[in-house]
């Protein structure tokens, strides 16, 4: 089973194409909204060095921005 976390803001048109791309795919996924979490905006900075969302972590793997054929590469599909 993978495990897919997308970090998010609330205002981020990229984050809901992201959201809506997995979910098509049924795809289960659990959301961080950094706008909302502080802890978690600064944990995805040092983790990865770069503020922009989207940002997804797949098993422990980054995919920066919307980036549909990464993130399939990842989960083996």
């Amino acid at each position: 089973m993978n495990k897919v976390t997308v970090y998010t803001t609330t205002t981020c048109p990229y984050c809901v194409m992201l959201k809506n791309f997995l979910q098509e795919r049924g795809i289960p996924f659990e959301e961080v909204n950094v706008q909302l979490n502080p802890a978690a905006a600064r944990k995805l900075v040092e983790t990865t060095g770069q503020m922009g969302v989207p940002q997804t972590e797949i098993n422990g793997q980054w995919v920066i921005g919307f980036d549909p054929e990464s993130i399939m590469s990842l989960l083996g599909r």
